[in-house]
């Protein structure tokens, strides 16, 4: 043998499978850029004030079932004990049929928001249903596809009725029986907006004026009210009423609508999402008719497309907060599409009655555990109840709550002398006697589950008041009803699945967004149940496997990005954008300099960046770019100093939105420090620095990091995502809190911005098993081949398409932008016409004109060969010589494959073709497609026409069946 154990013993296997180049590949692109290493490349594009002088202090890496070993090592530190704790997190039974053909399906979690609906038709089907199911469940007029979680979903909604409240009030009143964790996210989000709000019992609601009101239905204590003569006490006082409700009480219980409420909050977690120490779940949002243009986040809508077929795509607002930017009414720009979809396929599996099966098991539980506790002579406070009870056990309370740990339970404490107990689909009989034990002791000798069942059988659901329960139909429409057996719901999810193009087909070539492989291997853990089984709100003590892997990965980004402290609670991109601008407020005021409101943002910022400004309450101050695309070091020095007094900070995202290595990024940050102004770096681009610079190195003192993009998190077809926030010391104190788990390191009176203390924590997993396994230099590599990739297509590309932007040597970072303007104004074909006929060719869209109106934003990523880039290269050579056809005439501008496309089965297969080009050239444009060929499901849609007819639930079945 010729190699040497040490060789033997090297561990790469990892890194060489995440990067698609292989070395002979590499060198063929090294020589068509004419330069002689990776390391040559990158000298001529990255600025060298700004390069790392070392490796990043990380452990080595390990290889992938090393790597799973280790981890299963941590996560065995978690203990799994059962939950009573609810607190708008409950145990639930993910059915296997959903959980291997969904949540652990590549099919499912690879593919992107779908921005090109023709090609997305499956998941928009999906959140189309979760929009129906929360429509019928609240009894409100229209429901989007789902928000972040409970927390933020309660501040949306309070952002909402502001926005729709005639009340002159600047009060906003919250129900003190609503859980914690919300509470704490809504005081933060209005302590920003400069709203005052008041925390009292509903029975104080009429006591002022507000503009909006939030209600518990049912109460965090378990409690359930009849509102209804409150609610419309409070509208007649032209307050917004919102109700925060739970859906599977809403099996039983009289809708949100039905009680006259204007909105309905909460989270579709139970239907089948594990705990995962916190999320990712979906939340939910319904609202009246009236609100249909205001209502946050994504709706999808019904369409139709250019044959007049139904057809499915994001409607209305969608993207907003690009478009109107700081006056954007939110900076939510994501969903949490995949738990969504979760959550309504197990509604569509149990269908109608087998969830009110659930809820009145559940329910009946209860009743059961409470009827026995009373016959004792306990005090059970609740009076009214679904499935949670407060339970008064005095001085004993310490012991009541030490035997349930005992007995591996865990019980919510409550005030001083009070526990807590909520029920869900996973309790059982032996539960109810176990808990009697617990609370009871030897009194419990006696108490019989079957003879109180017997008698409940009787009474019927005697602990929730007639008026309130419920005798409205939900779920009646028949897409609910239809695949209860598994090999239909296999099928449906099959079916679904076919109509969406995922990294399962090929690549995605969105420029800032990164569709990265989601690699296997980082995904396996997500699903364990040492993992998904752990409540958020679990005595630290039983979630030190979780305590440990999240340290362990703080201390990765600290070490990657050169940042002091790291914050992982905030749960995506935008909300990471919120969290650090609140930081740099809390830190000005922190020094006496809170009237420091103004951010500075360059014209070609992400979109969400003025919008979460806006959100901060910072007042936003445009700077120009320069006709290279660079910041305008004049105009950005002329503001700043304008406004140096009031002077915040800037936000600005490197490499730059334009693609190009900004070489003044060090200087800009320095000119606002100068004068007194904090650095913020959007992350979007951060996997373009990892291992060659680093955002504190380049001078930033906050960045969010998507670990979504950058660190593998999949993007679940719209969600879920993280954007964790990385400070320098002096703004470390001031990162977020919570309410429930007090975190170390933040000033303990620091607001939350999300529902749990670490965001999602069941997906961290992913983005720390990627680090390890990749470890510096494979990180490094990754950035230097994301370069390579991007440089590639643009130097192959750029014959035939101009690239807007370039940077030093002529180079692009790890991503470009081709300019369409100048052949649309030749041919009239534009950058939509592309991106559709992408789609007969095999691929998803570039990112379509952003940040440029009128260009094609592309980035490969690190993981696509060369073999496909070259496949995608080929495409768009192949497209221009199709617009070349139209402007030289010999196509129509009306009638060709561009203006067609995507083309379908319906078109290949309709009796008489009259186009001026062939079948073959319409479905088959590259000969290799003949064996792998991805069908659009619909022709090209009517934006305008969905807008225009809006309608946001599931059409009549005759439509689908049509």
């Amino acid at each position: 043998m010729s190699a040497t154990l040490s060789q033997l013993e090297k561990h790469d296997g990892f890194i060489a499978r995440h990067i698609g180049p292989n070395e002979g590949q590499t060198a063929e692109m090294l020589k068509t850029l004419g330069v002689a290493s990776l390391d040559a490349l990158m000298q001529q594009i990255v600025p060298e004030q700004i390069r790392l002088n070392g490796p990043m202090a990380l452990a080595p890496a390990k290889s992938e079932h090393e790597a799973l070993a280790y981890l299963k090592k941590i996560a065995s530190k978690n203990k799994i004990y059962k939950s009573f704790i609810g607190m708008g997190y409950y145990d639930t039974v993910t059915p296997p049929v959903i959980l291997r053909n969904v949540l652990e399906n590549p099919g499912w979690y690879t593919a992107y928001t779908p921005y090109q609906p023709e090609i997305a038709q499956g998941r928009l089907e999906t959140l189309l249903n979760f929009q129906q199911m929360i429509v019928d469940f609240t009894g409100l007029d229209i429901a989007n596809a789902s928000l972040l979680d409970e927390g933020t979903a309660a501040a949306e909604a309070m952002a909402l009725a502001r926005r729709s409240s005639k009340s002159k009030s600047n009060q906003f009143f919250v129900d003190v029986d609503t859980h914690p964790q919300t509470i704490d996210v809504i005081r933060t989000r209005a302590e920003a907006f400069g709203f005052e709000t008041v925390i009292a019992p509903a029975s104080e609601a009429l006591k002022h004026d507000y503009f909006g009101v939030l209600l518990s239905y049912p109460g965090s204590s378990g409690q359930v009210n009849d509102f209804s003569s409150l609610i419309t006490a409070l509208k007649d006082r032209k307050a917004v009423v919102i109700l925060a409700t739970d859906l599977l009480a809403l099996c039983l219980l009289k809708s949100p609508g039905e009680l006259g409420a204007d909105i309905a909050i909460g989270s579709a977690q139970r239907f089948g999402v594990p705990f995962g120490f916190g999320g990712p779940h979906a939340a939910f949002m319904a609202g009246k008719d009236e609100h249909k243009r205001n209502l946050p986040g994504r709706i999808i809508g019904v369409s139709i497309d250019k044959r007049g077929n139904r057809a499915l795509r994001m409607a209305m607002q969608t993207r907003e907060q690009h478009i109107r930017r700081e006056k954007a009414t939110s900076n939510i720009c994501t969903a949490q599409v995949l738990l969504s979809n979760m959550a309504v396929m197990y509604a569509m599996y149990h269908g109608p009655q087998g969830l009110k099966d659930i809820a009145e098991r559940t329910h009946r539980l209860m009743s059961i555990f409470v009827a026995g506790l009373r016959a004792k002579g306990a005090h059970v406070d609740t009076k009214a109840f679904f499935d949670t009870v407060t339970v008064d056990v005095g001085s004993v309370r310490e012991q009541v709550y030490m035997r349930a740990l005992a007995h591996k339970m865990n019980l919510r404490l409550v005030g001083e002398t009070k526990l807590g107990v909520s029920f869900d689909e996973k309790t059982t009989r032996d539960d109810v006697v176990a808990l009697w034990e617990v609370f009871l002791q030897d009194q419990a000798q006696g108490l019989d589950v079957a003879q109180l069942d017997a008698l409940f059988a009787q009474t019927g659901l005697q602990d929730i008041p007639d008026q309130l329960q419920r005798s409205s139909a939900y779920l009646t429409h028949p897409t609910f009803s239809r695949y209860h057996s598994e090999t239909d719901m296999l099928r449906y999810l099959k079916q679904l699945e076919n109509k969406d193009f995922s990294l399962t087909h090929g690549m995605i070539p969105l420029g800032s967004c990164t569709m990265k492989l989601n690699a296997t291997s980082e995904m396996i853990p997500v699903t364990w149940p040492e993992f998904g089984d752990v409540h958020p709100f679990v005595p630290l003590v039983q979630a030190q496997g979780y305590l440990e892997m999240i340290h362990e990965l703080e201390a990765q980004l600290r070490a990657i990005t050169g940042f002091d402290a790291i914050s992982i609670q905030p749960n995506s991109g935008a909300q990471g954008e919120y969290a650090g601008l609140l930081t740099i407020r809390k830190y000005h005021e922190s020094r006496g300099e809170g009237h420091r409101n103004v951010c500075l943002i360059p014209q070609s910022a992400h979109g969400t960046n003025p919008a979460s400004a806006q959100m901060a309450n910072f007042r936003v101050v445009v700077t120009a770019c320069d006709k290279e695309g660079n910041i305008d070091l004049a105009d950005m020095e002329a503001k700043a100093k304008e406004h140096a007094d009031n002077l915040a900070c800037l936000m600005m995202t490197y490499p730059s939105t334009h693609g190009v290595y900004e070489e003044s990024a060090k200087q800009i940050c320095d000119l606002i420090h100068s004068y007194g102004g904090q650095v913020y770096m959007d992350g979007a681009n951060l996997n373009a620095q990892v291992g060659l610079t680093a955002p504190a190195r380049i001078g930033a003192d906050v960045s969010h990091m998507n670990l979504h993009k950058t660190f593998c998190i999949p993007h679940g077809g719209g969600g879920p995502g993280m954007g964790p926030i990385g400070v320098r010391a002096h703004l470390a104190p001031f990162l977020p809190n919570h309410a429930v788990v007090h975190l170390e390191g933040p000033n303990p009176g620091n607001g939350s911005v999300s529902a749990a203390p670490w965001g999602s924590a069941s997906i961290l997993t992913i983005s720390w098993a990627y680090i390890t396994m990749m470890g510096p230099q494979g990180l490094k590599r990754a950035t230097e081949y994301a370069i390579l990739n991007g440089n590639y297509i643009a130097k192959r590309l750029g014959e035939h398409f101009p690239v807007l932007y370039t940077g030093r040597n002529g180079r692009v970072a790890h991503e470009c932008i081709l300019d369409i303007r100048p052949l649309k104004e030749a041919s009239g074909i534009s950058e939509e016409d592309i991106a559709k006929r992408l789609m007969d060719y095999g691929f998803h869209a570039p990112t379509m004109s952003f940040p440029v109106a009128g260009t094609l934003m592309v980035e490969p990523t690190e993981s696509e060969s060369k073999e496909e880039l070259d496949r995608f290269i080929d495409a768009m050579i192949s497209i221009r010589k199709e617009i070349d056809n139209v402007q030289n005439g010999v196509w129509p501008l009306d009638n060709n494959p561009l203006v067609n496309a995507p083309h379908t089965l319906a078109d290949i297969t309709e009796g008489e073709w009259t186009r001026p080009y062939s079948r073959e050239q319409a479905v088959f444009p590259m000969p290799a497609q003949k064996h792998n060929k991805f069908w659009p499901s619909v022709n090209r849609i009517d934006n305008v026409y969905g807008d225009r007819n809006l309608f946001c639930v599931c059409p009549p079945m005759e439509d689908y069946q049509a």
